[in-house]
């Protein structure tokens, strides 16, 4: 079978919907003409992916607050906040820009979404004429709405933690169900737990093994032939052009992130300066038996922070490279990151969103075509 290819998730917003955004939390537009102008972005980036010949398109999260915080408010300015949530939780991550994301608190239970992905997936069918895939946020990520120290009188993190673990089970099950072909869980926090950033605590709590714990809570809830369509995307940020994580060494995360139990992994990469170690940690730590999947190593060989579009040729050579490490049936073809995992993103070093959007729809294009290079070339 040839080198599968598959994107993470997000796509930049165009401008029109990033000032729907503003003026909805300015209470200027109702949240049904804020809708208008998701639906308008969401389906022109469907038919865009189409163009570029993308086997599973998405909607681009255009419809999304962020890739972390759809399943609890409406924007990220905490218009529309979920029951039993206050906007003052703790930094989700510092940028290595300065600038900051933030995460809701929680403040009491039961714990519980307001909204699912299959909501999403299910407008997106109705669109597209090709597969449709949808990404979802892990359980590590939201358990950070938790506390970091202490408890919430009459609702224990074991408690919290139960409900949560059901709210994403249900959430990946629901997106199968309403046709969604994959589904792949962010799981960006991997890298960032790490960092030991005294700015942001959480970070110097040693976290990795709890969440990767705490995320196969789930995943094993999943038989093998539902994980084999099941991932994980892990990356070191990629929000305003910028990183969160990349100066951690990448074997701290990859010597154990292969314990999750999923049938794939879309693995920045592009933006590595040694990506030759990132194939050879990928060989040396993914499982050909994951509890009964072998895991599929998708090579992020695409930059989403880089204006400059790679070419399919760089695209196949980077695909070769890491075949001299990856058993070729069990390697694939993915971008470092969503490339705008957040609904309000500028994307300063390219200029403006518009103009990102494009630039993406190109890069995309150039991967489909080096992967199909470098099948043809292996033979496969």
């Amino acid at each position: 079978m040839p080198i599968p290819t598959e994107l993470v998730g997000s796509l930049p917003r165009p401008m029109k919907l990033q000032e729907a955004y503003q003026a909805y939390d300015d209470g200027k537009i109702d949240f049904a003409a804020l809708q208008t102008e998701q639906d308008k972005a969401a389906e022109d980036s469907i038919r865009r992916l189409e163009e570029t010949g993308e086997r599973y398109v998405t909607d681009g999260e255009q419809r999304e607050s962020s890739f972390a915080t759809y399943p609890i408010t409406d924007t990220l300015a905490g218009t529309g906040l979920a029951d039993n949530l206050a906007g003052d939780g703790q930094f989700f991550a510092i940028f290595d820009d300065g600038h900051h994301r933030q995460l809701p608190r929680l403040t009491g239970g039961p714990f519980r979404y307001k909204t699912f992905a299959s909501e999403f997936v299910e407008k997106n069918q109705a669109l597209a004429n090709k597969p449709v895939k949808q990404a979802v946020i892990a359980p590590s990520m939201l358990m950070l709405l938790y506390p970091l120290e202490g408890e919430i009188e009459n609702y224990s993190r074991e408690q919290f933690l139960d409900d949560l673990c059901d709210e994403v089970e249900k959430d990946i099950r629901q997106a199968f169900d309403a046709g969604a072909q994959r589904v792949s869980i962010d799981f960006t926090e991997g890298r960032l737990a790490n960092k030991n950033d005294s700015r942001n605590p959480w970070t110097n709590k040693d976290m990795l093994q709890e969440f990767i714990d705490l995320n196969n809570r789930v995943i094993d809830r999943f038989s093998p032939e539902e994980r084999k369509n099941i991932g994980i995307h892990t990356c070191p940020g990629g929000d305003m052009d910028s990183v969160h994580s990349k100066e951690v060494p990448y074997e701290k995360l990859l010597s154990k992130m292969f314990q999750l139990n999923v049938g794939y992994f879309l693995i920045q990469c592009a933006s590595e300066e040694d990506k030759e170690n990132v194939y050879r940690l990928c060989g040396q730590y993914s499982r050909e038996d994951a509890d009964g999947v072998p895991q599929v190593c998708f090579i992020g060989v695409i930059n989403p922070l880089d204006p400059e579009v790679e070419t399919p040729e760089e695209v196949r050579d980077r695909l070769l490279a890491a075949a001299k490490h990856i058993p070729p049936e069990r390697l694939g073809a993915t971008d470092d990151c969503g490339f705008s995992p957040f609904s309000r993103d500028e994307k300063p070093k390219h200029g403006s969103p518009d103009f990102a959007r494009d630039i993406a729809m190109q890069k995309i294009g150039n991967r489909v075509k080096g992967a199909a290079m470098a099948s043809e070339e292996l033979g496969i």
